[in-house]
C-alpha cells in the first residue's frame, strides 16, 4: 500500500495529512515535491491543504500550473485514487481536474470550526465505510471555500451523483451553493473537498468522523 502526498510552497497541512495515513494505514506516505516531474506508483495520491504560494493571484492558481500537475493528471487518467483537501480542493478545479471555482467566503473573513456534513453519496471508493443520508462532524479552516458552478455543471453534479460531501444543518461556513462541501470528477477517482478530515480521526482529536473517508480511499475493512 502506498500513498502519496504533494507538497507546494505554502502547503501547511501535510504533516497532518501524513501523520493521519501513517496511523489509520500503518504505512507512512511517501511525498513529492512540486518541481519534480513524476509521481511514484501510488494506490492513492492527496494534495493537503495550505495556501499555496501564499494564495497569490486566486487560491491555487499558481500550484495547478507547477511541473508535477502534468504526471498528477496522467495519474488521473490511469484511475488511481486523488484527494485534494482545502487548497487542495482549489488546486483540483484550477487544473481543470474538478469543475467549478472556489471563491472568497461569503463573508469575506477566513472561518475555523467544526461543521455538519452529510454524506449525499456512500458509495463512492472515498466514503463506501459511511452510511447514505449520514451526518458526521469535520473541522474547516478556509478563506476561500465558497464553491461556485454554472447551472449546467450543477445538473451535472447532483443528477450524476457526484456531490459526496453537503454541508448539513445550517452549518454552510462559506455560503457554497447547494451546500455543496465536496465532489467527485466524472470517473469517481478525483474527490475535492474543503473540510479536513484528517483532522478528526482519533480520540485526541474529540471523535473519528473523518478516519472511514481514508479506509474507504485505501480499501481498509474495519
Amino acid at each position: 500500500m502506498k500513498t502519496t502526498v504533494i507538497i507546494f510552497p505554502g502547503s501547511n497541512r501535510d504533516r497532518d495529512m501524513i501523520a493521519a495515513i501513517t496511523k489509520i494505514s500503518g504505512h507512512t506516505p511517501q511525498t513529492v515535491w512540486h518541481t519534480e516531474l513524476e509521481i511514484p506508483a501510488s494506490d492513492l495520491v492527496i494534495i493537503p491543504g495550505g495556501f499555496s504560494y501564499g494564495d497569490y493571484l486566486r487560491a491555487g492558481a499558481i500550484a495547478a500550473r507547477s511541473p508535477i500537475m502534468d504526471a498528477l493528471s496522467k495519474t488521473a487518467n490511469r484511475g488511481v485514487p486523488i484527494i485534494g483537501v482545502c487548497n487542495g480542493f482549489q488546486i483540483l478545479t484550477e487544473a481543470g481536474l474538478l469543475p467549478g471555482a472556489l471563491m472568497r467566503n461569503a463573508g469575506l473573513t477566513f472561518v475555523c470550526r467544526e461543521v455538519k456534513l452529510e454524506i449525499t453519496n456512500a458509495e463512492t471508493q472515498f466514503s463506501s465505510r459511511y452510511g447514505q443520508g449520514e451526518i458526521i462532524r469535520c473541522p474547516v479552516a478556509h478563506h476561500d471555500g465558497n464553491y461556485y458552478a454554472d447551472e449546467a455543471v450543477l445538473k451535472k453534479l447532483e443528477n450524476n451523483g457526484r456531490v459526496v460531501f453537503r454541508y448539513a444543518e445550517g452549518t454552510n461556513p462559506n455560503g457554497s451553493v447547494n451546500d455543496i462541501a465536496g465532489i467527485i470528477n466524472e470517473r469517481g477517482n478525483v474527490l475535492g473537498m474543503m473540510p479536513h478530515p484528517e483532522n478528526l480521526i482519533e480520540d485526541a482529536h474529540t471523535g473519528d468522523d473523518g478516519r472511514r473517508l481514508f479506509e474507504s480511499a485505501l480499501g481498509l475493512v474495519a
